[in-house]
């Protein structure tokens, strides 16, 4: 997408002249230097990535290079996840592992509007050697076989992304306790759901959570006995039901260092063992634990790893999402594997949701508040470089003179983006790629999956796409003629989407008719699972996603409304931080339920001359009808649907986040909690016609 520009076209050719003459003068040294083998981003984005094996275009389709067979393992022989670290070690003993950065201070900080937030100041990084982390490891995983955890049985996580929860899941992984992970969002009903359907009798967890999330439940999970807090005190004066211990860390590691303990033989686990039973944030209900080996997770790590080129122990990543995610998992799995080194912050410094749609909106924002003459240099080189990266070619000039301080905004080392867990919008994708100069791969993967299925190559600079099949599996489309999307549509065949591949999972924990439903095997033996998502395949072999079945809806003259559609591109309006598209059946339009951005919201009420307190605008039926406008504008242009545009819309005075209940810890919706909380707002906006 071109940003608009009111630019004299005597400045427009003079801008184009000056780069054109630095890129001749670059690129005649560039022809006599490049090797025969090399190859532009134009002609690399040109091949094909993916092909379907049976020639017929439902699938399955395949990366071009596993036509033969799929990707099971990094290594020969490396098939456990403990082997995959043990491995690492001992060819990168004295590199940097994991990295925490020093807390110097902690305050809270009043907002406009009445909310609390804790402001951290931080200082540098403090780093541990892989040596370092493989003895804490064995000593952790020692003193909780020496507190009675015993192999194949479960022990479960609760925690915030720090370095001691990744400590934690490898002494779990190398003593073969299987992990239960479990979202530190959850309420308490669902955390008890998970401990009592797992049957635990030891959590790992943080100070913080003991007290807020796990103390009022402890009584409800009967089978507990043991409760290891990952911080360095334990609270004093706190008291717990009869019958549990709660240690620290530090304690359990010093017993497990015990010689009589560390010499104690363990019992490593298979590659058909169970490494992590990972409970789902639970956005259509109850949360739902999925049972994945150790063979799923190695397949699915070697398909992520064979995107990303040149990983190294070179690469640093930074580690914020939530480790019980699939994807954030996967991704420090990857980091180990590679000898790269993983660095930790603190949760409410990059816990923001949709954090690269915000970059984009906030980078925006500070584009029209630039002088006229940086503001004119900003839009001339960021679309030239667009239209200079569809062609496959760089701008080495427009990054050093005006992108420079744009990518300095996260540190300026950047190599490589990867965007999962929800779309991202091809604006905001194409905005990373000008502005931060750096590749942004999209992936897509489900829990089930191991969080693997396909990703971009880092190479191919289309938006909207989520790339190749991985080496490690394969993709099917399955007719849905109820939506209307078959293998047989032109120009690009469509369908659900089916994964199949050593990566899929064993399925769902103590739930055989969810299996039945979602998981099945084929005549060769391989498992697939049926994901609800609707896809397209290019001519090329990438995959497009384009619907889910769950979020159709029908509405009361025959037309099909996809409510994620329409929220994906909704949430490109600056005035819309998050947005839930709604419909009923039995109705002729769309409602929608919007999170205002706050500073665009006032903004606007100052423009239309309307005071009053934050609560009081978000209630006002003139505001609602400003930012319908603004809403419908945006929908327009974006060539929706007129019957795609919500029609009547409500502000939520408060956002939406996994405390609420309203999203998951991944930040996607829960369209039943939100129904439920915005019940009566439903019936006002289908009752008032």
């Amino acid at each position: 997408m071109r940003l608009k520009q009111d630019v004299s076209p005597v400045v427009v050719v003079i801008f184009r002249l000056v780069v054109w003459l630095y890129s001749l003068i670059s690129y005649l040294p560039y022809l006599l230097l490049r090797s025969s083998e090399s190859q532009s981003f134009s002609e690399c984005s040109r091949r094909v990535k993916g092909r379907s094996l049976s020639a017929h275009p439902s699938g399955p389709y395949r990366d071009v290079g596993a036509l033969r067979a799929l990707a099971m393992c990094l290594q020969p022989g490396v098939n456990t996840l403990d082997r995959v670290f043990e491995s690492t070690v001992s060819r990168h003993p004295d590199l940097d592992c994991l990295g925490t950065r020093e807390l110097l201070s902690e305050e809270d900080e009043g907002q406009e509007d009445g909310r609390v937030f804790k402001k951290v100041i931080l200082g540098e990084y403090r780093w541990k050697s892989y040596d370092q982390v493989y003895k804490e490891v064995r000593a952790f995983g020692s003193g909780l076989a020496s507190l009675g955890q015993k192999p194949l049985k479960n022990i479960a996580i609760i925690c915030e992304t720090r370095e001691e929860w990744i400590i934690a899941a490898q002494a779990c992984f190398m003593y073969n306790f299987p992990l239960v992970t479990l979202y530190s969002t959850l309420g308490g009903p669902a955390i008890a759901h998970g401990l009592n359907e797992a049957e635990v009798s030891h959590i790992i967890t943080s100070k913080d959570l003991l007290e807020t999330k796990l103390k009022n439940i402890l009584l409800e999970v009967p089978r507990l006995r043991h409760i290891i807090i990952v911080d360095d005190k334990l609270n004093s004066g706190s008291e717990y039901p009869r019958g549990i211990s709660v240690h620290s860390m530090a304690a359990v590691k010093r017993l497990g260092a015990h010689p009589e303990n560390a010499s104690r033989q363990r019992q490593p686990p298979c590659a058909s063992d169970m490494a992590v039973i990972m409970y789902t944030s639970g956005s259509t209900g109850v949360p739902k634990g999925v049972m994945i080996s150790h063979r799923n997770i190695i397949a699915g790590i070697t398909g992520m790893a064979e995107r990303i080129p040149n990983l190294g122990e070179d690469d640093t990543y930074i580690g914020y999402l939530p480790l019980a995610h699939v994807l954030e998992l996967s991704a420090e799995m990857v980091c180990f594997a590679h000898g790269c080194r993983i660095g930790y912050s603190s949760p409410q410094t990059l816990s923001d949701q949709e954090i690269m749609d915000r970059i984009y909106k906030n980078v925006m924002l500070k584009v029209e508040e630039m002088s006229t003459f940086q503001r004119t240099l900003f839009l001339l080189a960021y679309n030239y470089k667009m239209e200079q990266l569809a062609m496959g070619y760089s701008t080495p000039l427009c990054d050093k003179l005006v992108f420079r301080k744009v990518r300095a905004l996260l540190g300026g080392r950047l190599r490589v983006l990867l965007s999962g867990g929800a779309p991202l919008s091809a604006a905001t994708q194409r905005f990373m790629n000008i502005c931060f100069c750096c590749p942004v791969g999209q992936g897509y993967g489900l829990t089930e999956t191991c969080g693997a299925g396909t990703i971009s190559q880092l190479w191919d600079y289309s938006t909207g796409r989520v790339g190749a099949p991985l080496v490690c599996c394969e993709i099917q489309l399955k007719d849905w003629i109820e939506g209307g999307y078959c293998s047989t549509d032109r120009p690009c065949p469509r369908g659900e989407i089916l994964v199949g591949g050593p990566n899929v999972t064993m399925g769902y924990y103590k739930n055989k008719d969810k299996n039945h439903e979602d998981f099945f095997v084929d005549k060769k033996g391989q498992r697939w699972f049926c994901t609800g998502d609707i896809g397209e395949f290019h001519g090329d072999g990438c995959l497009k996603i384009i619907d889910r079945k769950k979020d159709l809806v029908k509405l009361q003259a025959g037309e099909y409304v996809s409510l994620g559609k329409v929220e994906a591109v909704l949430k490109n309006c600056p005035l819309v931080d998050n947005i839930c598209a709604y419909a009923k059946s039995d109705e002729s339009y769309v409602i929608g339920f919007v999170v205002p951005n706050q500073k665009q919201l006032l903004a606007l009420a100052e423009r239309k001359h309307i005071r009053g307190l934050w609560e009081e605008l978000c209630n006002s039926p003139v505001i609602e009808e400003e930012v319908l406008k603004v809403i419908t504008e945006a929908a327009l242009t974006a060539q929706l649907e007129r019957f795609e545009i919500p029609r009547k819309i409500c502000l939520s005075i408060e956002p939406w986040t996994p405390e609420t209940g309203l999203v998951t810890d991944a930040f996607k919706l829960k369209r039943k909690e939100l129904k439920t909380h915005y019940q009566d707002d439903i019936e006002r906006m289908y009752g008032a016609k």
